[in-house]
């Protein structure tokens, strides 16, 4: 079965995780195009590791722009672990605005995508993005954890 998912952060392509998408031991993943959420959300960077999370947020942040891909549901499977899906980010279905090819018409794709929801309010207040890059102006270049982000390390985001 496929699936399309939007990534917003390290995995859209020239970004550190992309690897995980091309990676055919994972399943398998191809681009389909951009888009931008069609709700309003908080994309912030946080934890000592830089790492962008969308926040379950809706109507506050801005429109987010990121990429589809089509997936197996090998991938999604191994897109679940890398997220720590449902412990720490939340996948839902979700409105992803995109242009039809070769025209301005824009449509909307339902897509799988990866949130925080179990956050403190006060995240709220950090700079807010609408396109995340680890190379961006913002100088927070994303630092690989391994995937062994620990509950210290998300004690600034999780509510108690």
């Amino acid at each position: 079965m496929s699936h399309q998912v939007f990534v917003y952060g390290t995995l859209k392509r020239k970004e550190p995780n992309y690897h995980w998408l091309t990676n055919p031991d994972n399943g398998s993943g191809k681009f389909v195009c951009e888009g931008y959420t069609k709700n309003k959300y908080p994309l912030i960077i946080a934890t000592k590791y830089n790492i962008p999370f969308l926040l379950y947020s809706p109507g506050d942040g801005h429109h987010v722009k990121g990429e589809i891909f089509t997936i197996d549901d090998m991938m999604l499977s191994k897109l679940d672990i890398l997220e720590d899906h449902p412990k720490w980010y939340i996948r839902e279905i979700d409105d992803i605005i995109v242009k039809t090819q070769g025209t301005n018409k824009e449509e909307i794709m339902k897509c799988w995508v990866y949130f925080l929801k179990n956050f403190r309010s006060d995240l709220l207040r950090k700079q807010l993005y609408d396109n995340y890059s680890s190379s961006g102006a913002h100088g927070l270049k994303y630092l690989e954890s391994d995937n062994e982000a620990t509950l210290e390390d998300l004690d600034e985001l999780l509510k108690k």
